[in-house]
């Protein structure tokens, strides 16, 4: 392991695609070019979904660095037993391999793009918390979640589909694989939906519209954010600007019946219509009326639904909406801490954007036919959405209360 050269990253981003080359700076084995070429192609499939291209990006890139550099094996010689011996290195790599920050693949030198050489196929990372209070992340602290590795192979999986689709292997290895759960672990019960408290939730909405109340100019864009990101159970990509999808006003549209409905393009690049509460339409209204705008959109209205608060053009940066929650979850968090509610403040704190759309979707599966919850959270199955309800646990736990010792 220590004598393990330091890899260098293979693929750019989105915008460079049609650059897709192997760095000069790359040793060379007779089967490199081929191989850098059968994973390009492979993730030109995926120019469409930004989330997905870099998913499979960073599986494609670790398998081969692995491949290269440790076997000395092309992909297309990879066989059952090399695949389990990759997902053993992945879950302990070398240390020279893990970065303590995410960094840009590639960098502007002298006005040409280099691979930046600090850049590293794993990063040890910190919770919000551990972050918070100071702390600094180890290389030697590196852990790769069980969702991690169930990315792994799900990516890798999809990539020798392909591969046997192409007629340039044989064998998916990773269908091979029949003990995964020397890898995977199996879930008896339901998974638990990290979201907020009914009581969470009412704080941090009362926080933003206080926030709005008191400086509109700055805050009447995080009160919509947090009541979009709940009411429609959005996605953080969802509200920003990328190539594959703008939100304008006019995804909000009416019906010949009178109803709203707001079109999204969300994972997978698939397109979806989602029912407008009356609560979302007035939140909807009081945006507009605050950015000067008629209480309603107009069916040829190209306004971006979260323009830049300087300058003009949509928000693009999902770091931008997640900083915006941040603050609102932490300002709800003090006003929990000053009425006594330590416990729940404490949860908060740790909450992501995303909890949002899983408060969300359980909040209205408590109250709305299932179908209908499915398809405004563009759930592929009802399965996925019977996650989110909870009857069934609350029973279990009631039931189990009064279970004598004696």
């Amino acid at each position: 392991m220590s004598q393990l050269p330091d890899p260098i990253p293979l693929f750019d981003t989105l915008e460079y695609m049609h650059e897709f080359q192997l760095p000069k700076s790359h040793p060379e084995l007779p089967f490199f070019q081929k191989d850098f070429r059968i994973a390009s192609e492979f993730l030109r499939q995926y120019d469409g979904s930004l989330a997905t291209f870099n998913s499979y990006r960073r599986e494609l890139e670790r398998l081969l660095q692995w491949s290269w550099f440790l076997e000395q094996k092309s992909l297309l010689e990879l066989k059952r037993i090399d695949i389990e011996e990759y997902l053993q290195f992945c879950k302990d790599p070398p240390l020279s391999w893990i970065g303590v920050n995410k960094v840009p693949r590639f960098i502007i030198q002298e006005g040409l793009r280099i691979p930046n050489p600090v850049w590293r196929p794993f990063v040890a990372t910190l919770s919000k918390i551990a972050t918070k209070n100071g702390e600094e992340p180890e290389r030697k602290n590196y852990q790769l979640s069980e969702k991690a590795f169930r990315e792994i192979f799900a990516v890798l999986s999809s990539f020798y589909n392909y591969l046997l689709q192409e007629n340039l292997t044989e064998a998916n290895p990773i269908a091979q694989i029949r003990q995964k759960s020397k890898f995977l672990r199996r879930h008896q019960n339901k998974t638990r939906i990290r979201r907020l408290s009914e009581l969470q939730w009412q704080f941090v909405i009362e926080t933003a519209e206080k926030l709005a109340n008191e400086n509109p100019e700055e805050h009447e864009r995080t009160l919509f954010i947090m009541t979009a990101l709940f009411a429609m159970y959005l996605r953080i990509s969802e509200l920003v600007a990328s190539e594959r999808w703008l939100p304008k006003m006019n995804d909000f549209k009416r019906d010949q019946d009178g109803n709203w409905w707001f079109t999204v393009v969300g994972k997978g690049n698939k397109e979806r219509q989602i029912a407008v509460s009356q609560a979302m339409l007035e939140a909807l209204k009081r945006w507009r009326q605050h950015l000067g705008l008629t209480p309603l959109p107009l069916a040829n209205e190209q306004i971006p639904l979260i323009p830049k608060n300087r300058g003009k053009g949509p928000v693009v940066s999902t770091n931008q909406i997640r900083n915006i929650v941040q603050l609102c979850f932490d300002r709800a968090a003090i006003r929990m801490e000053q009425e006594g509610l330590g416990e729940e403040a404490a949860e908060l704190r740790v909450a992501t954007v995303h909890w949002l759309r899983h408060t969300g979707i359980s909040e209205d599966v408590k109250i709305r036919p299932r179908e209908h919850v499915r398809d405004d959270a563009g759930h592929s199955s009802g399965a996925i959405t019977d996650r989110y309800i909870d009857i069934e646990l609350r029973e279990r736990h009631r039931s189990a209360q009064q279970k004598p010792l004696k």
